[in-house]
């Protein structure tokens, strides 16, 4: 019992502030298991990343990692999901709703796309791929099915409105993806590999980088 009205009405609202402290831990649980599994996919690699090492970088057991994620392999495609392919939808409506040129259309979407992924440690889930596909057929098959074919069909659509629109030349667009592709993964790749080190004979500025592979590409897709 309180000694007094004002000490246990205290007493009442730390109670409260703890439990709604820890909701709000709850709730954001998910994102730092991700966010750690994230870090470590790409440091690491898949292989060697294990479910322990992201439950201890997040701050929790590993116990609480599975009641969130129920395998490894679901924690590696809820991050792909929260990173990449989650973000499909989003991208396909704002195709829809451009209004500019096709070639304007090209330039904001490597653009952005070196804005909202490959600076950011998502890109490295690209390199991972390249290198560990084969031995993880499950999620090669994963990866084709959330992220390369739906990021082939928008980069098609494009290709498709330009030479629709008599913007670009005829091509084929499921092989001339490959050609907006190349750039946008090479960059991918060396921000993850060369890019990482402090050597400055290195250095790559990856905005004159994609400018000048978009000219390349535009004065060979203009009609």
């Amino acid at each position: 019992m309180c000694p007094s009205q004002t000490l246990c009405e205290l007493a009442t609202s730390v109670r409260a502030k703890v439990r709604a402290k820890r909701e709000r831990r709850k709730d954001a649980r998910p994102g730092e298991l991700l966010h750690a599994a994230l870090e470590l996919f790409v440091e690491k690699g898949y292989a060697a990343t294990r479910a322990e090492e992201v439950a201890r970088r997040a701050g929790v057991s590993k116990g609480t990692l599975f009641l969130y994620f129920s395998s490894k392999e679901e924690l590696f495609k809820a991050v792909v999901r929260a990173n990449i392919s989650g973000r499909f939808a989003e991208w396909g409506e704002e195709l829809n709703h451009y209004q500019g040129s096709s070639e304007a259309l090209l330039r904001y979407c490597m653009t952005s796309w070196w804005e909202r992924i490959g600076n950011t440690q998502a890109s490295g889930i690209t390199k991972l791929m390249f290198s560990e596909a084969s031995n993880f057929p499950e999620l090669a098959a994963f990866y084709q099915a959330e992220v390369i074919r739906p990021g082939n069909a928008l980069i098609s659509r494009i290709l498709q409105r330009g030479v629709e629109r008599g913007e670009f030349r005829p091509v084929d667009p499921a092989y001339g993806v490959y050609s907006i592709l190349s750039p946008m993964l090479f960059l991918a790749m060396w921000k993850h590999s060369f890019g990482s080190s402090d050597n400055t004979d290195n250095a790559l500025d990856p905005v004159v980088y994609l400018e000048t592979q978009l000219n390349t590409l535009l004065h060979g897709l203009k009609a």
